[in-house]
């Protein structure tokens, strides 16, 4: 992971590869007046001449500088309404253009910095330079670049600038792990490597742990997670996580994700078109993963129960059918109406065990529904309460993250689209209301406390690149579940 660091110099006099200034639109030389001299005046005529205008995303890159700095990299914010998203979204697509230039290190400088945003550009620096080369042959020596290794944010180093360091290079390491997880093919990331994960992590921070195999499933009757993984002869994995930062008698606070290895849609399997790209279902784990991570470097005065349910789902002899009736730990009996709204069925169990632990509140996060995309796009989450202060605590938590989440509801009308004639409940409602329907199903098993759903169908990776991170993992709901868990300090 890039090493980041602080240090209090002028950004004119800082001998580095790449000197990196973020700019609010319509630039001024306030601050940088040293620069302009050190570059002969090119500065400031780049911003007479509209060559730079401080643009969201825009950059202009000067070389040639006889000391001090020998590139400058200009990025652009554009119109500042939260400074510290802007910060953080230029630092990421600056890293990522250092690291193709191959620089090995850089310097950044934005002019007076309070400690959240030293945290924020942390954040991006370190979400910038990612990468997941495990799988790929090693670049011929005479083509190869620097990796960006090593950066450096210029500020005043103090308890409370060091501090926003840590906490940046903490909520870093989480979003790293999630999005490497994610990024790993199915073949590699399986439930029992998932499982492998969370024991390093408990490990590593003295957290507590508990894994549950298939017979331990079947011990807890969990019919509507077995009934997924009983079409594959991997063993399915219910993780449970436990980070303990303030005195036992409180209530945790308590992340449930969906661990799909890969879902094919088992007997009502998807197109080919695309398949791939379901090695992507268990990104809700990921970022339950990933938060623990941060948490166990963090260190918040919050108790945290991470649970993370993992399995594939499979066509094969073996695999649930259509009009299959199991029943779930609660006693709830559930008809199979179509395979592939699987990963509601694994989360009914998972949530039914998170009631062991006393929760103050649970949020689950998965990648849920393609409806809850057609909804919502690629932008924004959806959530889902019947608590409209959880709603409100998740969506500032996701601006805060800079992971937009949206309101959906989450009516008593929508039930009878779920009512089964031969269960208690069915596990689809068919196309209208998807996503809502399927949260729906999962509030059946979320009884006796207080709880949200996250639908990151749409936001966990993209297809595309977003010019910020390439196409892949994007970390969601990392960065919500820490900024919650955070949120929740007394």
């Amino acid at each position: 992971m890039l090493n980041v660091g602080i240090a209090s110099a002028s950004p004119v006099e800082v001998g580095t590869a790449l000197l990196i200034v973020a700019l609010p639109e319509n630039p001024t030389l306030s601050g940088i007046a040293g620069l302009d001299t050190a570059t002969q005046g090119a500065v400031s005529r780049s911003f007479e001449m509209k060559d730079f205008r401080g643009s969201r995303d825009e950059m202009l890159h000067l070389t040639g500088l006889p000391k001090g700095p020998r590139r400058i990299l200009l990025v652009g914010m554009g119109a500042i309404a939260d400074r510290r998203a802007s910060l953080r979204r230029a630092a990421t697509l600056a890293a990522r253009n250092a690291h193709r230039l191959g620089v090995g290190e850089l310097v950044w400088y934005s002019d007076q910095l309070s400690p959240e945003e030293i945290e924020a550009i942390t954040v991006g620096l370190i979400a910038g330079c990612w990468e997941y080369p495990d799988l790929k042959s090693p670049v011929p020596e005479a083509e190869r670049k620097k990796p960006l290794e090593k950066a450096t944010i210029l500020a005043t180093s103090t308890d409370d600038s060091r501090r926003g360091l840590a906490n940046g290079q903490a909520i870093g390491s989480g979003h790293s792990l999630a999005r490497r997880l994610a990024m790993m093919p199915g073949n590699l990331c399986t439930p029992d490597f998932l499982a492998q994960t969370a024991s390093e992590i408990a490990k590593r921070y003295g957290m507590g742990i508990t894994t549950l195999g298939r017979k331990e499933l079947e011990a807890e009757r969990m019919g509507s997670f077995l009934a997924v993984a009983q079409g594959t002869p991997q063993d399915p994995k219910l993780i449970a996580l436990e980070y303990k930062g303030t005195k036992p008698t409180s209530k945790p606070v308590v992340l449930v994700g969906k661990g799909l290895c890969f879902d094919s849609g088992g007997i009502s399997i998807k197109p080919a078109q695309g398949m791939e790209f379901m090695k992507f279902d268990m990104c809700g784990a990921a970022g339950v993963l990933g938060t623990f991570e941060a948490l166990g470097q963090l260190k918040p005065e919050v108790n945290v129960v991470g649970i993370v349910g993992a399995t594939t789902n499979m066509p094969s002899g073996t695999a649930m059918n259509p009009g299959d009736v199991v029943k779930a730990s609660n006693g709830k009996s559930i008809e199979i109406i179509n395979t592939d709204a699987e990963g509601r069925l694994v989360l009914a169990d998972c949530l039914s065990y998170a009631k062991r632990f006393n929760p103050d509140v649970v949020i689950d996060a998965a990648t849920l529904t393609g409806a809850c995309v057609i909804a919502l796009g690629h932008t924004a989450s959806g959530v889902f309460s019947a608590d409209d202060a959880l709603i409100a605590e998740i969506l500032a938590a996701g601006k805060r993250a800079g992971e937009p989440a949206w309101p959906l509801p989450l009516w008593d009308e929508y039930k009878d689209l779920i009512k089964s004639d031969v269960a208690d409940v069915k596990n689809s409602g068919g196309r209208p209301a998807g996503a809502v329907t399927a949260a729906m199903f999962l509030r059946e098993f979320a009884e006796g406390y207080t709880w949200a759903h996250m639908d990151i169908a749409g936001t966990a990776y993209s297809e595309t690149d977003l010019v910020t991170i390439p196409k892949g993992p994007t970390g969601v709901p990392t960065g919500t579940f820490i900024e919650f868990v955070r949120g929740r300090i007394v």
